[in-house]
C-alpha cells in the first residue's frame, strides 16, 4: 500500500514502534541497513539519512563519499520476530546524492529505469520466483556445518521431511510481512527446500526476493539451523537454482512472452555474470536439472528456458540464475533483453537445439562476455560493472 509520511508517523506512534530499519543493498544485492529512532523518521522522508558510501560495494562512485537513504513508504513492514513491546519495522530505501538526485549505481534505481523504459514501450513485465535453499545443522558451538537437516527427497512428507515446519514458519512469517508465497515443498537434495512466489511487478518482486532471503535465514537461525542459498552447497548433490517466471504483455493485452524469451536467449551470455555471480555458480551448470546450453523447450523442463501454455497464457521460466544474484539487476537486465526481443519481433531459435551455444563455463568466461557487451554497458553503471569484473 502507498502510505503518506504522516500516516507512517501515526502508525509508528500507535503500534509502539521504537526502531525503524532503513534497508538498502550493495551492488551484489546484499541487504544492508541502518536503524533510526522514530524522532528521525520525518527527516528520513524529507532529507534522507546519510551513510558513508565508500564502504559499500558499488557505491564507490559517489564523489562526496556521502549518500542519503530515503524510505519507500509503500514497503513498510513489521518484523514479526521482534518483541511486541518496542516493535521494529523495516522500509526499503532509494539512494540519493547530496544534491538530491537518484544515485545511478543504486541497483533499485537501475530497475526503476528499466521499468520506465518498458512503460514507455507499452509493455508490462511481471516476475515470479522459485528459490531453492538447503538447511544445515549447527555444531555445539553454533557454527554452521554441512550436515543436512534431513535426508528426504523430492516432495517427501514428514517424518522424512523435517523441514516441513520450518517452511511453514517461513511462509507464515512472510505473510505477516504482507507478501504471498504460492507453495512450498522439499526438493531433491538432502535438507533442500523450495518456496515459490506468484507473479509480481518488477520492483515488488525484487523487494520480495530480498525479504524472502532475510526471512529464511532468520527463521533457520531461530531454529538452530543455517540456510544456504549458494549454487552448490554439497558436492554430488543437486544445486540451488533461482528459477524466474517471466510475464510480458502489451497494453492491448497481446502476449509478448515468446518475443521476450527470444531476446533473453540472444542476450543470455552477456547477462550470465550478473545472474550467476560466484565461481560456484558455474559448477552447478549441467549438473542434475541445471541447464548448461543456450536453448529452450516446451517439454523438457531442465533446459535454459521452459515455455508452456496454461489456460491460454504463455509461461516462460528462466532456469539458469541462482540466488546469490542481485534481483534488482537480474530483473532490470531481463526487462531490457525482453524489450529487445519484443521491439525486433525476434523468433525463438530451433527448440532443443543441440548445436546451440553453451552458457559460460566459468566465471572468467562470463566476465569476458559481460566486459565485451555493449548491451551491458548501456544498462549498468560503470562502477557496478567494475565490481563484478574484479
Amino acid at each position: 500500500m502507498n502510505y503518506a509520511p504522516d500516516e507512517i508517523m501515526q502508525y509508528v506512534e500507535e503500534e509502539d514502534v521504537r526502531f525503524i530499519r532503513l534497508a538498502f543493498r550493495d551492488a551484489f544485492g546484499v541487504q544492508k541497513n541502518i536503524s533510526i529512532m522514530p524522532g528521525e523518521l520525518m527527516k528520513a522522508f524529507e532529507e534522507g539519512i546519510g551513510i558513508g558510501a565508500n564502504e559499500i560495494s558499488g557505491y564507490e562512485g559517489s564523489a562526496s563519499g556521502r549518500l542519503y537513504l530515503r524510505p519507500d513508504a509503500s514497503t513498510l513492514s513489521l518484523l514479526p520476530w521482534r518483541p511486541d513491546s518496542g516493535r521494529v519495522v523495516r522500509m526499503f530505501c532509494d539512494v540519493y546524492t547530496p544534491e538530491g538526485e537518484p544515485f545511478e549505481a543504486d541497483t533499485r534505481w537501475v530497475l526503476r529505469q528499466a521499468i520506465k523504459k518498458a512503460e514507455e514501450a507499452g509493455i508490462e513485465f511481471r516476475f515470479g520466483s522459485a528459490s531453492e535453499f538447503y538447511l544445515f545443522k549447527k555444531d555445539d558451538l553454533g557454527n554452521p556445518t554441512k550436515f543436512p537437516y534431513d535426508q528426504a527427497g523430492y516432495m517427501d512428507i514428514a517424518p522424512l521431511d523435517r523441514g516441513e515446519n520450518i517452511r511453514r514458519e517461513i511462509c507464515l512469517t512472510i505473510e505477516k510481512m504482507g507478501l504471498q508465497p504460492e507453495r512450498s515443498h522439499h526438493e531433491r537434495g538432502p535438507g533442500q527446500n523450495e518456496i515459490d512466489f506468484h507473479y509480481g511487478k518488477p520492483l515488488k518482486a525484487a523487494d520480495q526476493m530480498t525479504t524472502f532471503k532475510m526471512v529464511v535465514q532468520t527463521v533457520a537461525d531461530r531454529n538452530g539451523l543455517v540456510a544456504d542459498f549458494s549454487p552448490v552447497p554439497l558436492a554430488n548433490a543437486p544445486g540451488n537454482g533461482y528459477h524466474i517466471n517471466i510475464f510480458a504483455v502489451a497494453k492491448d493485452g497481446t502476449d509478448m512472452c515468446r518475443f521476450a524469451a527470444a531476446g533473453i536467449i540472444e542476450k543470455i551470455r552477456d547477462m550470465t555474470l550478473f545472474l550467476n555471480p560466484s565461481d560456484g555458480s558455474y559448477a552447478r551448470f549441467g549438473n542434475g536439472t541445471a541447464p548448461d546450453r543456450v536453448n529452450w523447450s516446451s517439454g523438457d523442463s531442465s533446459e535454459l528456458i521452459h515455455i508452456s501454455e496454461h489456460h491460454g497464457k504463455t509461461r516462460v521460466e528462466l532456469r539458469s540464475p541462482d540466488a546469490l544474484s542481485n534481483p534488482y539487476i537480474v530483473y532490470a537486465l531481463l526487462i531490457h533483453a525482453g524489450l529487445y526481443g519484443i521491439e525486433n519481433r525476434l523468433e525463438l531459435p530451433e527448440e532443443m537445439d543441440v548445436d546451440g551455444a553453451l552458457l559460460p563455463q566459468s566465471r572468467m568466461e562470463a566476465k569476458r562476455a559481460a566486459d565485451e557487451s555493449p548491451f551491458i554497458r548501456e544498462i549498468l553503471p560503470e562502477v557496478v560493472v567494475r565490481n563484478y569484473l574484479v
